[in-house]
């Protein structure tokens, strides 16, 4: 069976930053689709995701555009991770006041069957809604997630906690940060998430699922609403959502919205 998507995406600065630092990138027609939230100041986190994005997005790509089939695919979101990572070094070298930048990537390809592939390194994230049910399916490089998995905090306290924001991966900041890799199955009726904390810091799991669940909506009028709504709860970091639907297609990858 081959699979088709729609997919849309939005970024809003929020309601308290003066810039935006995140990126996100949607090439529908290749299945690729990913989100970035950099940091630094002084404008280098916007410089590090976009390095990133690039990166990440242009290797991607590549590897598609090669025939690469799923672990391959696997191979190449490595590879174009060390690569993100090596360019964010690079810019940092050239410019030293940018000393420190990094970003966080969360990265998937779908292929026209169905099976995906998904590289993921700091707290941005990756949500499946299927059947109604929305499950996370990567897990946050975060010092709250460890003290969280090591049973010291709970998921309730870390969402508050004031050292949330401690990243213990990212590019840019260690070179032994490696991505954890993420394999699976989509089926037609399936909703990706891909997106950064600004978002899901604001709107609990059952908020989200409540607007991906919504089957008959455009994917767009859900992007909107999930900006929307954590702006409305305090907009306190850069906001961006990538929302991908899955639908049956007798014309596969082809039957995709274009990049946008």
């Amino acid at each position: 069976m081959k699979l088709g998507w729609v997919a849309a995406a939005a970024s809003d600065v929020g309601r308290v930053r003066q810039g935006n630092e995140d990126a996100f990138l949607i090439d529908a027609p290749r299945g690729v689709f990913l989100v970035a939230d950099g940091m630094g100041g002084h404008a280098a986190g916007e410089v590090a995701s976009a390095v990133a994005t690039e990166a990440v997005g242009t290797a991607l790509r590549a590897g598609v555009d090669l025939g690469l089939q799923a672990d391959g695919l696997a191979e190449a979101l490595r590879r174009s991770f060390r690569l993100a990572h090596g360019a964010i070094l690079d810019y940092t070298a050239a410019n030293p006041a940018a000393a420190g930048m990094g970003t966080t990537m969360t990265a998937i390809v779908v292929c026209d069957d169905g099976t995906f592939r998904l590289g993921h390194i700091g707290d941005s994230r990756a949500y499946l809604l299927r059947d109604g049910v929305l499950g996370q399916i990567t897990h946050d490089h975060t010092w709250v997630q460890r003290e969280v998995d090591e049973g010291r905090l709970s998921p309730r306290g870390a969402r508050t906690h004031r050292f949330a924001h401690i990243l213990t991966r990212a590019l840019g900041a260690d070179s032994t940060d490696e991505p954890d890799v993420y394999s699976g199955v989509l089926r037609p009726g399936d909703v990706l998430l891909l997106a950064t904390d600004g978002l899901t810091g604001m709107l609990t799991d059952r908020r989200l699922a409540r607007t991906l669940a919504a089957a008959e909506r455009p994917v767009e009028e859900m992007v909107a609403e999930l900006v929307f709504a954590a702006n409305r709860r305090g907009g306190r970091d850069n906001i961006t959502a990538v929302v991908v639907r899955v639908h049956e297609s007798t014309a596969g990858a082809d039957d995709t919205v274009p990049e946008g």
